[in-house]
């Protein structure tokens, strides 16, 4: 590569362009290294199939990869839970160890561990590849499962992946409306005709990778190719993945790979009784925030595992593809703790750790010869330029980041900002600021604001009063405010992303309180940890009308080509707080002012008829019915320039739509 095109389109980079040249290069003789030249990444990165239980036409094998061990030992079910010489592994070089035991000595559904000997010591451990893990209820203690169920039968085709991903954000076991831990099967009764109606047309599941702590978010991993056992089994996690491609909805995983629960007996740390089999030694080793191992990315056992990882949910699920948790984390040594990346020698300096940068573009290299169309997004909150650029144009390879900065936004001026100082050509910069050549997912709120310790969009704006007044039939000052801005944030971020956009399960409807695991701290309660659908579900409550909105807002980027286009700003008045744009033809018109309404008021529109057809105030949407979403609106000539005159009632947004042309 001796020109860069990341690097044309951004001249700020100029002087970085051997650098990132050089990680190029770097990246390419990695593969090389990896596949010896002769075949395609995919064919390389079978750890999965090789580790680990595996049944045969003569019998079961397993293998295991532990450089420092001296004896490895299954031990379960099948040996009454002793140590027992016939179930000794082998050692057949390269740290690899091996047995193979008969049909008859396992059975489907049998429970087993290894038992690990090294030099100064011996302990239980999951295997590293295991698929199945189950916990028992009354011990707490997690063993590896014999899994031999009849061959899922895949139904349905894959569907291609969407010009522009509307993404649910989901979590299975938080999904009941009870407080219980939901399973694959409801999820996929109750939960995905919802997602079907909404229009969403990508489903993001957190959680799946087996994790020992529930109230992780299942971001503290320790079995990476095996399904959460506290949902279902393999077989219902891929049911509910089949019928979601039957309803055209693409589905991907929230990929943990910037780190590894620090759990030894469940996961990987000191697994072979060293700290460093694939994680770093020393103080490097553990992050210093989240308590957990920190991958060696220069390491191919750790490249190995984690490809392989990719090719296996790929594979055996048929996932659509992965957002990337903690990329940020990956990239720089400090992982980018404390840091405000402002200059871009911050991107290229020593801080930057280049063996994981190499390993993302390797991941990105699979992921696209395992698909001709997957969906990839890297969560980087460091902004990291060509982290979603293609990588042969000198970028790291995700087809989007997430746009991360927008929820912190809102959340810094809905907390800090009075609403009449709410500043109109701010949130259109905050919205439209992103690099030309990479697509991003906007989202006005995560699962990150749902959590203990922050706010949903709506609980900051109504906090105590969603108790007690949101019956239709109630009218508080707060209230109306607050569904009112719900409505309007939510829009202006959809309307104006670059690429994408994001909602987390329930946030459509405004549901209220916040995510809270089971804990000491809350006596292990389950009451938090769901989702609240009879209140969405009950039409004498203002949750239904913000759903309403929510579903006709999604539908309208569904049907049209709006965010194949830029949006040009028409009028951003800070006085009367107006901001009007117009994107792919259609009129978009806010007026944040908390009580200004205008009447009459002159816009710029090209010539023809206009007709609303998403308002936010109608009675449907949880408004008040000031504005008539009945009639057309002419245009009309002023100096020979075309313009509309439109009733923009105060905390409203509406959508004209050209009808004809005059």
């Amino acid at each position: 590569m001796k020109h860069i095109p990341l690097v044309q389109s951004d001249p700020l980079l100029k002087p970085f362009e051997k650098s990132i040249i050089q990680r190029f290069r770097k990246g390419k003789l990695k593969e090389l290294e990896i596949t010896d030249g002769k075949n395609p990444l995919k064919d390389c990165t079978n750890n999965y199939l090789y580790y680990g239980l595996h049944k045969t036409e003569i019998g079961w094998i397993f293998r295991e990869k532990a450089p420092n061990a001296k004896q490895i030992f299954l031990f379960g079910d099948f040996s009454y839970w002793q140590i027992k010489d016939q179930f000794a592994l082998h050692s057949i070089g390269d740290g690899d160890w091996e047995i193979e035991i008969p049909h008859s000595f396992l059975k489907h559904g049998e429970q087993y561990r290894l038992w690990m000997v090294w030099q100064d010591g011996a302990d239980d451990r999951l295997p590293a590849y295991v698929t199945r893990v189950v916990q028992d209820p009354v011990t707490k203690v997690f063993s590896a499962q014999v899994w031999d169920p009849e061959p899922y039968i895949w139904k349905n085709t894959i569907p291609s992946r969407p010009t522009f991903p509307l993404i649910y954000e989901a979590h299975i076991g938080m999904s009941s409306q009870n407080p219980e831990i939901a399973s694959y099967i409801s999820f996929k009764n109750e939960i995905l005709p919802r997602i079907k109606k909404l229009g969403y047309n990508t489903i993001q599941f957190m959680a799946i990778q087996e994790h020992p702590y529930y109230g992780s978010f299942g971001y503290q991993v320790a079995n990476f190719f095996a399904p959460s056992s506290r949902f279902g089994t393999p077989e219902e996690l891929k049911e509910l993945i089949d019928d979601a491609h039957e309803l055209g909805i693409s589905v991907i995983l929230d990929i943990v790979h910037s780190h590894a629960v620090s759990n030894v007996k469940e996961g990987l740390s000191y697994f072979d009784g060293t700290p460093s089999l694939y994680f770093h030694d020393g103080t490097r080793g553990t992050h210093p925030v989240w308590d957990s191992r920190c991958f060696h990315y220069g390491k191919n056992e750790t490249i190995l595992f984690l490809l392989s990882n990719i090719k296996y949910w790929m594979e055996n699920f048929r996932f659509d593809g992965f957002r990337f948790d903690g990329v940020t984390s990956m990239c720089y040594l400090n992982h980018g703790i404390g840091v405000n990346f402002v200059n871009y020698n911050q991107y290229f300096d020593s801080n930057v750790d280049e063996d994981a940068l190499i390993y993302l573009q390797l991941a990105n290299t699979l992921i696209q010869q395992l698909r001709n169309d997957p969906l990839t997004i890297a969560e980087d909150v460091s902004g990291m330029p060509g982290m979603a650029c293609p990588l042969d144009l000198g970028g790291i390879g995700f087809q989007y980041r997430m746009s991360m900065g927008i929820s912190d936004y809102w959340g810094k001026t809905i907390k800090e900002v009075p609403d009449e100082k709410w500043n109109v050509g701010e949130i259109f910069f905050k919205m439209t600021d992103k690099r030309v050549e990479e697509k991003t997912i906007s989202y006005a709120e995560s699962h990150d604001q749902a959590m203990v310790g922050d706010k949903t969009i709506i609980f900051r704006l109504i906090d105590k009063e969603m108790y007690s007044s949101m019956m239709l039939e109630s009218h508080t000052p707060i209230v109306d405010r607050g569904i009112a801005l719900h409505k309007m944030i939510r829009l202006v971020t959809l309307s104006l992303a670059q690429g994408g956009y994001l909602n987390f399960m329930g946030n459509e409807f405004g549901h209220p309180e916040w995510i809270d695991f089971p804990r000491v701290g809350n006596d292990w309660s389950l009451y938090y940890a769901r989702r609240q659908w009879n209140l969405v579900d009950d039409p004498k409550l203002k949750y239904a009308r913000l759903n309403h909105f929510d579903q006709e807002m999604i539908s309208l980027i569904n049907s049209n080509p709006i965010l194949d286009n830029q949006a040009i700003p028409y009028v951003r008045n800070q006085e009367q707080q107006l901001l009007i744009y117009n994107r792919g033809g259609f009129l978009f018109v806010f007026n944040f002012h908390p009580t200004q309404s205008y009447t009459d008021y002159e816009v710029y529109a090209p010539t023809g008829n206009y007709r609303i057809i998403l308002n936010s105030d109608s009675l449907q949407n949880g408004g008040f019915g000031n504005i008539d979403d009945t009639i057309d609106y002419p245009s009309f000539s002023k100096d020979n320039v075309p313009f509309l005159r439109l009733y923009i009632p105060a905390r409203t947004c509406f959508v004209l739509e050209k009808v004809d042309g005059q």
